[in-house]
Formats: structure tokens, C-alpha cells, sequence
């Protein structure tokens, strides 16, 4: 299996049945398309490192200079739909913002959400997660704020950005499952948080995620993310769809609505008006 030369084959071959991107795209993201990648050398076996794998996934997506500048902050806006293991499932209008920063730890997020009784919003800086509520501080539940900052620490972006992040890389090998090839590759950052991401060997693009978290002494839960319905957003690709499993079990959907990268975002919103 080898690496495409070209990104259009990332583009144009599906690994899954995606949604057709918006009709008003415009030229510059047409373009991206037909881009010529940086084909990835192989060692002497023949064989591509964890590294060089990465490294095409990332230029796929944007290039790395290309999405920090593009992605240097933003605004995201959607529906996000959890199923509980009891009761009727939950639905939420939201909007995140961000700023990106040096690494992970030091970005930026806003999450506000509105749920048909109640608005509220959750606040990542300086590492630290704070919610807001009628204008007030509160602090959020402790399963809260493990679930925001495990999702943030588990997602594309730890792959993405795994050099910024000072992650290390290991290549677990090929695997094929449900007829698709995959490459299987863990990213290990410096807080020991491991998380294993299937990359598709036709397209280079991440189809999926898995990690493992739970309480010191408890039993681990499996996630798992679903990454779908790719399109091209300013020159950079993204999925408008994830699915989040729990030990198999689907427990959140997120439908993204629009992107907008370059947005100005005022820092004023990340503080706490009781700091």
C-alpha cells in the first residue's frame, strides 16, 4: 500500500458516503484540491515511519504553516446531540469560539450552548475549564470538565499539532477492517495521555480515534470518534460530522453547521468577570 501522489485522490475517493461541499466554495479551495503533496520517502524496507505518515496527514488537512495561519482563531457553529443511557436524548444549539495557541494547553475555547430550558457556556484558558451561567461564574462538575478537556486532548488536533504539543509517535502497523486499509498510528504527549488514531491509506484522512480514560483505581471507559462528511473550509479540510462511542455504545453526535476561521475573537470573552 503507497501513500497518493496526488490530493485530489484524498478528495475526490470517498472512504465513506460524504455530503457534497458547499456549491459556493470558492476558487482558492478548488485549488487546494489539485495540489501537489510532498511525497513521503520510504526506508530502505520500503516502508513509511509513523513520521512521514503524519506528516502527509498533516498536509492533506492544510500543511502545518497553512492551518496555523488559517486556524490562528475562529468561529464554529452547530448541534450537538447526546444519548444518555437513560432517558430521551438531549439536543443543543452551539458556538465555539477560539484562539489557538502555542499547544494545546494554551489555547483558547468558548463553548456556549443552548438547551431548550437553560444557556450556558464553558470556558477553556490557561489550561484551566470555568462555566458561566446568567452572567455568573460557576464551576462546572468535575465529569464535565474531565469530559471537555479528555475530548480537547483527544482530537485531531493532537495528531495535527502533535509537534507543537512535543508528542512522540508510534507506528503500530497496517490493519484493514470493514475493506478498508488503514494505517494505525498512537500519539503519546507529555502528560502520558496515549490516543490511537486509524488513518485510511487510500485518502490519508483520519476516519476514526480511539482512547481510554477513567477514574485512578476504576474500570476505563473506550471512546471512540468518528470523523465524517469532510469538506474543504479556507484551504484547509474538515469534518462537519463526529460520532462519540462509549464502550461501543453511541453517546454524542455533533453536526457542524459553519466554520468561519480568521474570525476576529476578543480575548475579553475567555475571562472570568469574578477574576
Amino acid at each position: 500500500m503507497v501513500l497518493p501522489d496526488r490530493i485530489q485522490a484524498a478528495y475526490g475517493q470517498k472512504d465513506t458516503k460524504q455530503q457534497e461541499a458547499k456549491p459556493q466554495q470558492d476558487a482558492k479551495d478548488a485549488k487546494q484540491e489539485n495540489k501537489e503533496p510532498e511525497k513521503p520517502k520510504q526506508d530502505s524496507k520500503g516502508n513509511f515511519t509513523a513520521e512521514q505518515i503524519v506528516e502527509s496527514v498533516i498536509y492533506l488537512y492544510g500543511s502545518r504553516p497553512g492551518l496555523e495561519q488559517i486556524r490562528r482563531n475562529g468561529v464554529e457553529r452547530g448541534k450537538i446531540t447526546r444519548y444518555p443511557t437513560e432517558g430521551n436524548p438531549d439536543e443543543a444549539n452551539y458556538e465555539r469560539r477560539f484562539v489557538r495557541g502555542e499547544n494545546l494547553d494554551k489555547d483558547k475555547i468558548r463553548l456556549d450552548q443552548k438547551l431548550p430550558t437553560m444557556e450556558y457556556s464553558l470556558i477553556f484558558d490557561d489550561g484551566k475549564l470555568w462555566g458561566l451561567i446568567n452572567g455568573a461564574a460557576f464551576t462546572p462538575r468535575q465529569d464535565a470538565i474531565t469530559s471537555f478537556i479528555s475530548q480537547h486532548h483527544h482530537s485531531l488536533d493532537t495528531l495535527l499539532r502533535y509537534k507543537e504539543c512535543g508528542a512522540t509517535l508510534t507506528l503500530i502497523g497496517k490493519d484493514q477492517q470493514k475493506g478498508l486499509d488503514l494505517y494505525v498510528v498512537d500519539v503519546t504527549d507529555k502528560e502520558q495521555r496515549k490516543t490511537r488514531f486509524y488513518i485510511s491509506a487510500r485518502s490519508l484522512r483520519v476516519l476514526w480515534l480511539e482512547y481510554e480514560e477513567g477514574p485512578p483505581g476504576g474500570v476505563a471507559v473506550k471512546y471512540t470518534r468518528k470523523f465524517l462528511d469532510y469538506r474543504i473550509v479556507q484551504q484547509t479540510l474538515a469534518p462537519f460530522r463526529t460520532v462519540l462511542l462509549e464502550n461501543g455504545r453511541e453517546s454524542q453526535i455533533t453536526n457542524v453547521l459553519t466554520i468561519t476561521y480568521g474570525v476576529k475573537v476578543s480575548d475579553s470573552i475567555f475571562k472570568n468577570p469574578e477574576g
